[in-house]
């Protein structure tokens, strides 16, 4: 899915790259849930992906645990977008990424 929306909005290797290493360490580390949701919106310049539902409990524990190996969830998803934030749902917590990208492609 990522590689097709990168495509299309012309974003740069690296940038699908920090995209797909943040979706992967979500998901991982937090994606106890039997059925996830993507929300992709692009607006203005950026590109914003809602990942979730998660049980924020857990979730808080993810981003303040201090593995051995690597550094923290937090960290990771601060170093890989431009923006993190948090929106709590009807669902569970959903984590929101925002990327800065350059102009969107239009058919025609």
């Amino acid at each position: 899915m990522l590689g097709g929306l990168a495509v299309r909005l012309e974003l740069t290797f690296e940038q699908l790259e920090d995209l797909q290493l943040a979706l992967g360490t979500l998901l991982e580390c937090c994606g106890d849930a039997d059925e996830m949701t993507i929300r992709v919106r692009v607006e203005a310049g950026e590109l914003t992906a809602a990942i979730g539902p998660f049980d924020a409990a857990a979730l808080a524990d993810q981003l303040e645990r201090e593995p051995v190996d690597g550094p923290n969830l937090q960290r990771v998803l601060e170093t890989v977008a431009d923006r993190v934030s948090f929106a709590d749902r009807e669902d569970g917590r959903y984590v929101e990424l925002t990327e800065k990208i350059g102009a969107v492609k239009t058919d025609g």
